[in-house]
């Protein structure tokens, strides 16, 4: 488990933080203004060394050993988002629980074949 103790700021605010730099081309100091927008002030330097630090970690977490097991039945569900703008189909395997496997999003509508 990733350890959060000594850090001012909650667990969420440093996790969304590390998110949105490594899911979207952000800066640091974009990051900052994002976030004082939502009453939050942190130093774009914090966000550069919670990235530094916490990125590994998360990284081994959502990595520690394969892809979890499913089932042999599951379905394809597809929807339609915005993604930056433009509208695309998305794409997901989902396991006879309900769980989300695998995502596709694709610019034309089309069926994808999941392995």
């Amino acid at each position: 488990m990733i350890d959060f103790k000594g850090h001012r700021f909650e667990k969420d605010i440093i996790l969304t933080c590390v998110r949105w730099y490594l899911a979207y081309p952000l800066s640091d100091r974009n990051l900052e203004e994002m976030m004082e927008e939502r009453g939050v002030e942190v130093d774009h330097s914090n966000i550069d060394r919670w990235v530094q630090k916490f990125t590994p970690q998360l990284e081994s977490a959502f990595r520690k050993g394969q892809k979890r097991p499913v089932g042999n039945s599951g379905r394809t569900d597809e929807t339609c988002v915005k993604i930056k703008g433009h509208w695309k189909s998305l794409y997901r395997a989902v396991d006879k629980a309900g769980q989300a496997v695998d995502f596709l999003p694709t610019a034309r509508r089309e069926r994808p074949s999941f392995p």
